[in-house]
């Protein structure tokens, strides 16, 4: 069965970095079975209605300004797959969730800045899906648990967002970690582990220094959405996690 991964995509720039971070990424092929196709819920893809995208080829957006050059440049030409999006829909419909196509929004920067490290070549069909900060998060974990059986069928199933994640607080100056984050993550980090969902629900009200890490929740949410299709075994590995400018996780989970 294929593990489902949370991904935190930093900042748009992280595609052009050379890191221990991005080296993850780089060489995740290499050690993965290539998927069938890929499911990636973004946090800069927000929806009221879970949208799943059935686009023939993407469109690159950049939805950022004031990066590098070369950013502007990229593209990643990915197609869809429009059998696994009808499935998709059909589990949703299956378990409750109400779900619309979109056959023209293209990947934002958290779809294919992730993909373009992962899979560089854009040889594998790619279904986004939106996220919705108005539902619970119990709500969102169910929406991953109603995609778990892709797995069986070597789908790659992706969150991609970030665990603190706060634009007003980055220090663009600093190497160091700043104590507030790192207590957000270790918090974190334990819940998984332990698969405490109950806590991880109450995230905001448990968690050390949650309204600073989480602001607004549409880059915590992939984490919630990729850790619920792994609730039949519920074995949450931690494989990466450093930060940037002070507080800004960068961190990739396993999901078994």
């Amino acid at each position: 069965m294929m593990p489902s991964y949370f991904f935190a995509h930093g900042a748009p720039s992280i595609v052009l970095e050379d890191n221990e971070y991005t080296q993850l990424l780089k060489n995740f092929k290499e050690h993965s079975p290539k998927p069938k196709a890929i499911v990636l819920f973004s946090a800069h893809w927000e929806e009221e209605v879970q949208t799943v995208s059935a686009a023939e080829e993407y469109e690159t957006i950049y939805d950022f300004g004031g990066f590098q050059d070369e950013l502007y440049e990229m593209t990643y030409p990915a197609k869809s797959d429009l059998s696994i999006a009808e499935q998709i829909q059909s589990l949703f419909t299956i378990h409750g969730v109400q779900s619309v196509q979109n056959e023209r929004r293209g990947l934002d920067h958290g779809a294919w800045a992730v993909l373009k490290l992962l899979y560089p070549d854009a040889d594998i069909p790619v279904i986004a899906l939106s996220v919705n900060r108005y539902l619970s998060n119990e709500q969102q974990y169910q929406i991953g648990k109603a995609l778990a059986e892709l797995r069986e069928q070597d789908v790659l199933i992706i969150g991609s967002g970030g665990t603190v994640h706060n634009l007003r607080r980055l220090n663009w100056q600093s190497e160091g970690i700043e104590a507030w984050a790192e207590q957000f993550d270790n918090w974190l980090q334990n819940k998984l582990e332990s698969w405490d969902t109950e806590a991880l629900f109450q995230y905001r009200e448990q968690a050390p220094h949650a309204m600073d890490a989480v602001p607004t929740s549409e880059h915590f949410i992939p984490l919630l959405l990729a850790m619920g299709t792994g609730d039949a075994n519920r074995k949450a590995k931690l494989l990466h996690r450093s930060y940037q400018f002070g507080n800004l996780s960068l961190s990739c989970w396993q999901f078994n």
